[in-house]
C-alpha cells in the first residue's frame, strides 16, 4: 500500500491489528511528512459513541456489554466505507486491544494461582484441554482449518473475547478471515450471556457446594466479568472461588498464546512472502501483561487501582471489538453458515461437561 493512497474498505475490513503491507521501495524513498492528529478523530469518535451506547444498554437492560458493542458495531459498519474513519478505527482496534489486555495483568497474582491448589488446577487444565480438543475436532469435521479450531477453542478455554483478540494477533488475518473472526466474537459473547443466566440455577439444582459451584462457573464461562458475576449470583463464597479460578485462566493467557503461535506455525505455515508481515512469537503486549502480573505479585498495589484498571480494560476492549465489528462486511458474515459456529459451540459444551464432571467427582 503506497503512502498517500486511500485504502479501500475491504483492505481495512480484513486488517484488525493494522498489519498493513510494507511500503514498496519507491514509497519508502519518499520524504515523511508529519500527519495531523485530527485524522484519528472521525474513527475514534464514532467508535466512542457506539461504545457509550453499548455501555448504556448494558447498564439499563442488562445486555452483556461486549455483545452490545459487537451488534452496534455491525449495525454501523457502513461508517467504515468512509475513508476518513479508517485511521481512527485502526488505531482504536490496535492500541485499545493491546492496552486492554495488558491491564488485565493487574487483576492476577502468582499467589492467587498457587492458592487454588493442585487438584482444582488439574481440573482447570482438563477443562481447557477439552475445550481446545473439541474445537479442533469440530473444525476438522466441518472442513475448516486448524487455525479456526485454535481460535475457537483457545478463546473458550481462556477468557473469551480478550483471548480471541490476543490469539488472532498470532494467528493472523492470512489464516482467518475478518468476518469469521467477528462471528467468533459474537458467538463467544452470546455463549457467556446464556451461561450467566443458566449456570447458577444449574448448580443449585445439582446441589453443589460453594466450592463446586465456584469452580464450575469459573472454569467454564468465557467472559471474566460474567464468570465472576455468575459465582456471586450463587453466594459470596462461590464468587470468591470463581474469581480465583477465572483469574487463573487469565494468567494462562500468555503461555497459551505462545504455544498457539508455535503450533499454528507448524500446522498451517504461511507462504514465505508473508513472513515479514507476521506478528512476533510473543507479542509485546503479552510480554507487558506478564510484567504486570509479576509486579502485582511482588508489590502491594493500592486497593482501588485494580478496580480502575479493570474498568479501563473493559472499556478499551469494548472499543476494540466495536471497531472490529464496524470494519466487518455483514454480507460475508451472513454467508459463513452453521459450520463456522461449530468450533466455539463444541468447545463450550466440552468445557461445561468436563467442569461438571470434575466438580461432581473431585471437589
Amino acid at each position: 500500500m503506497k503512502r498517500g493512497s486511500t485504502p479501500d474498505f475491504e483492505a481495512f475490513a480484513g486488517d484488525l491489528f493494522g498489519e498493513i503491507m510494507l511500503a514498496d521501495t519507491a514509497a519508502a524513498a519518499e520524504p515523511r511528512t508529519r500527519k495531523p492528529l485530527s485524522r484519528f478523530i472521525p474513527g475514534v469518535a464514532i467508535c466512542a459513541i457506539a461504545g457509550a451506547a453499548a455501555a448504556w444498554l448494558s447498564q439499563n437492560y442488562s445486555v452483556p456489554i461486549i455483545l452490545a458493542g459487537l451488534l452496534i458495531g455491525l449495525a454501523l459498519n457502513f461508517a467504515a466505507s468512509d475513508p476518513r474513519t479508517h485511521e481512527g478505527l485502526d488505531w482504536v482496534s490496535r492500541h485499545g486491544l493491546r492496552a486492554g489486555i495488558v491491564l488485565l495483568g493487574v487483576q492476577v497474582t502468582v499467589m492467587q494461582v498457587l492458592a487454588m491448589g493442585a487438584v482444582p488446577f488439574m481440573g482447570l487444565a482438563l477443562v481447557m484441554m477439552s475445550a481446545l480438543i473439541a474445537a479442533l475436532a469440530a473444525a476438522r469435521l466441518t472442513g475448516q482449518s486448524a487455525a479456526v479450531g485454535i481460535l475457537g477453542g483457545g478463546s473458550t478455554a481462556i477468557c473469551g473475547a480478550s483471548a480471541a483478540l490476543a490469539l488472532y494477533g498470532v494467528i493472523g488475518r492470512e489464516r482467518i478471515d475478518q468476518s469469521l473472526f467477528t462471528l467468533t466474537l459474537v458467538i463467544l459473547a452470546a455463549a457467556s450471556a446464556i451461561a450467566l443466566v443458566t449456570y447458577p440455577p444449574l448448580t443449585r439444582m445439582l446441589g453443589f457446594t460453594d466450592a463446586q459451584a465456584g469452580f464450575l462457573v469459573g472454569a467454564s464461562i468465557h467472559d471474566v466479568a460474567q464468570a465472576i458475576g455468575a459465582g456471586f449470583a450463587v453466594s459470596d463464597a462461590a464468587g470468591a472461588q470463581a474469581t480465583v479460578v477465572k483469574l487463573t485462566r487469565v494468567a494462562l493467557l500468555a503461555p497459551s498464546v505462545t504455544l498457539a503461535a508455535l503450533w499454528i506455525a507448524r500446522a498451517q505455515p504461511l507462504p514465505e512472502e508473508t513472513g515479514k508481515a507476521r506478528v512476533p512469537l510473543l507479542p509485546g503486549f503479552i510480554l507487558a501483561f506478564l510484567v504486570l502480573v509479576i509486579v502485582n505479585s511482588v508489590v502491594t498495589l493500592p486497593a482501588n487501582l485494580a478496580g480502575h484498571a479493570l474498568t479501563a480494560s473493559k472499556a478499551l476492549l469494548l472499543l476494540a471489538v466495536t471497531a472490529t465489528a464496524m470494519r466487518t462486511r455483514t454480507d460475508l458474515l451472513l454467508g459463513l453458515g452453521w459450520r463456522s459456529v461449530m468450533p466455539v459451540l463444541a468447545a463450550t459444551i466440552a468445557s461445561l461437561g468436563t467442569a461438571l464432571g470434575f466438580a461432581w467427582w473431585m471437589i
